[in-house]
């Protein structure tokens, strides 16, 4: 079953662009060749986007490929599909990685057990809840990407189109 995501390289230095290119290429099994731009949130480094198609578990490995460069600031989306819930990576830099799984209208989907150890971590003052629940959503990683989710001025738009 296949289905289909989208690779946000949110900014990375010139000289690790062919890298990405070439961690991308070896997931997908096919040449990538990536349109770069300047990332205007962070003068010298580049952002491209990447609209992909392949088995159920291509964002993991994706995001596996990716996620060992330090300097590498991505976010990859898969969309659910028939044998598979949609997923959706961030990374950054200080962050690490995130992982979430998305429902059919792209809202995360936080798993029982891990609310539960929230509570429970809230409960024996290890933590605040509202902090748990933030990491839980992934707000940290949304506030440091934010700034670079804006492409500037003369970034390619790309609009999609559903015909029905």
């Amino acid at each position: 079953m296949t289905t289909r995501g989208v690779l946000y390289v949110h900014s990375a230095p010139r000289a690790l662009c062919p890298h990405v290119e070439w961690a991308v290429a070896g997931v997908l099994g096919t040449r990538v060749n990536l349109d770069w731009i300047r990332q205007p949130a962070a003068p010298g480094t580049w952002r491209s986007e990447f609209s992909w198609q392949g088995e159920a578990g291509t964002a993991s490995k994706l995001a596996s490929a990716l996620r060992g460069w330090h300097l590498l600031r991505f976010e990859v989306t898969a969309e659910p599909c028939p044998t598979a819930e949609g997923e959706r990576y961030s990374c950054t830099p200080d962050l690490g990685i995130f992982h979430a799984v998305t429902g059919i209208h792209g809202d995360i989907l936080i798993p029982e057990d891990r609310l539960r150890a929230a509570l429970l971590r809230s409960q024996r003052g290890e933590t605040d809840l509202e902090a748990e629940l933030s990491k839980l959503l992934g707000k940290p990683w949304d506030d440091e990407l934010e700034p670079f989710r804006y492409a500037g001025e003369g970034a390619p738009v790309r609009w999609l189109h559903q015909v029905v």
